[in-house]
């Protein structure tokens, strides 16, 4: 086989092996969503989630208050390591 014909071969053997690895990869999903409709489906009083109570979230300045002194000492911390002065 010369040059040129070897270099064709190992092209076609890379799309073959390409296009059986995405027909493998859509199968997969494909099995994935089908199981995941049939459980939804048949298990649904089984599957659903906990009722968990409604949490106020926090203000945002309130985790930037607290979180200010840490940050301020983290920024110390790695100048005094680093040998950097103000």
């Amino acid at each position: 086989m010369t040059e040129s014909q070897l270099i064709v071969e190992g092209v076609n053997l890379m799309f073959v092996g390409m296009g059986f690895v995405i027909l493998f990869l859509l199968l997969l999903i494909g099995a994935i969503t089908l199981m995941s409709r049939l459980i939804n489906r048949f298990f649904s009083d089984a599957v659903s989630p906990p009722n968990t109570p409604a949490v106020q979230p926090q203000a945002v300045s309130d985790d930037v208050a607290h979180l200010r002194p840490v940050i301020i000492a983290a920024i110390n911390h790695h100048r005094r390591q680093q040998g950097i002065h103000e």
